[in-house]
């Protein structure tokens, strides 16, 4: 199976499944490493790594170069975060063509108003659900391959209530896409009803420092989530990995004390293939 299909797989089986979240295409191959079976490509994350906040800066040209580049760096299936779609539904086509052309087996689209602000923000506005079944609409009619999924979120919780927001994600399955997305529930019983109350396959968003309480992934798998993506977590350690081995550096001017906290040289080529790659270079300049 190509990844589209695999990702439909998952969607398909019973069960849940785990998606940790991936800030650079090097953060995506350790999570392959890690044994898990998709990857999530979080907007925030590659707005925070390339240095701003997650407030919608990025264009689509910027993401879809990072999310090709990750694509090809990975044999497990990519989801990435489309935003808003970076407009209206006529902006929409452009994005799913885009995307499509990357390679991604599915990606999220959301109706906020653009440019979006960070789910777990407040003062966020959502669109029309009319103008939103529009937007899903396009993109359900402009992918060329039926097997990619499109993942409908709302951000209307927090505007509209969770009734609304449920209500919302309902229509745009409605209108063609293939997961509900439900973001921000606020409490352990809105996760259950957002669980039963969906009319598809159900995705979570879990992270410390959110809206959403952090449930183990048995306890929402029990509530009928298929699956949960995990944005910021490899993130916030790498950050806090970084400062605290700056810090040393800063203060004794070597990294001795923390050299065994850090991966060696040879873990730094197995993240990256380098084997792979020279054995490569070795068979096609064999008989050079």
């Amino acid at each position: 199976m190509n990844p589209r299909q695999q990702l439909r797989r998952l969607i398909a089986r019973s069960g849940y499944t785990m998606v940790p979240g991936a800030y650079d295409t090097l953060t995506a191959r350790l999570v392959e490493a890690a044994g898990f079976e998709a990857v999530y490509l979080t907007g925030g994350g590659y707005s925070r790594a390339s240095g701003y906040p997650d407030l919608g800066l990025l264009t689509v040209v910027e993401n879809v170069r990072f999310i090709g580049l990750t694509v090809e760096a990975v044999g497990v299936p990519v989801i990435a975060d489309a935003d808003t779609g970076y407009g209206n539904a006529i902006n929409v086509i452009r994005t799913v063509r885009e995307y499509e052309k990357s390679g991604v087996a599915g990606f999220h689209i959301e109706d906020q108003v653009a440019p979006k602000k960070c789910g777990h923000y407040e003062g966020k506005e959502v669109i029309s659900k009319a103008e939103m079944v529009g937007k899903i609409k396009a993109a359900a009619d402009t992918r060329r391959d039926a097997e990619m999924v499109i993942i409908a979120r709302s951000d209307a919780r927090a505007v509209e209530g969770l009734n609304a927001a449920i209500d919302r994600v309902n229509a745009y399955l409605e209108a063609g896409a293939d997961v509900g997305f439900v973001e921000a529930p606020q409490t352990v019983e809105e996760l259950r009803i957002v669980g039963r109350s969906v009319n598809g396959p159900n995705l979570v968003n879990v992270f410390e420092g959110g809206k959403t309480p952090m449930l183990a992934a048995s306890e929402l798998e029990e509530m009928g989530f298929r699956l949960g993506i995990y944005p910021s977590q490899t993130h916030r350690a790498a950050i806090r990995a970084a400062q605290k081995v700056l810090a040393v550096l800063k203060e004794d001017g070597h990294a001795k004390r923390i050299e065994h906290e850090l991966c060696t040289f040879q873990e730094r080529e197995e993240a990256v293939g380098t084997a792979a790659w020279r054995a490569l270079e070795e068979k096609y300049l064999r008989d050079v």
